[in-house]
């Protein structure tokens, strides 16, 4: 039986340039990882959880600064992906945003949870991802918002 069996916010915010995505190396360590749903090792977008009276504009630019030093303009991102993201432990019901008008010096801010972040083409991405960020990107690839 799960304790705490709130459901989390979590968001993805995609940084696509010129057929390119920022995806960002979560640490090895599941304690410096900082994955309630286990990502240790994968490549991941920014990503994180919202915060109570936070909108989602606000939350996708929070996260993005804070892990990439990268600041987007809130006006611009589209919602392209929800999905509902378990593991035994944990449930978050993940939103995709897209944010395609971004500088794409990032920097790693918190490296004791992300060790790089680096460029990837759309079509040929680094293994393992993150299953939400699979998700997203698989999502805005298909041209839809949610698939069972």
């Amino acid at each position: 039986m799960i304790e705490n069996n709130n459901i989390g916010v979590g968001f993805g915010v995609m940084i696509l340039r010129d057929g390119k995505v920022l995806l960002g190396q979560r640490h090895e360590d599941p304690a410096k990882a900082d994955s309630e749903l286990h990502g240790e090792w994968t490549w991941t977008m920014p990503w994180g959880k919202m915060h109570f009276w936070e909108s989602f504009e606000d939350t996708c630019y929070r996260e993005t600064l804070e892990e990439t030093w990268l600041e987007i303009d809130k006006s611009t991102i589209k919602i392209i992906s929800i999905s509902n993201d378990m593991v035994p432990d944990k449930h978050f019901v993940t939103i995709g945003f897209l944010a395609d008008d971004v500088e794409w010096e990032a920097q790693v801010m918190e490296p004791d949870e992300i060790t790089q972040w680096q460029r990837f083409d759309i079509n040929n991405l680094p293994q393992p991802l993150f299953f939400p960020s699979e998700k997203v990107i698989k999502n805005y690839l298909a041209w839809t918002i949610y698939k069972y």
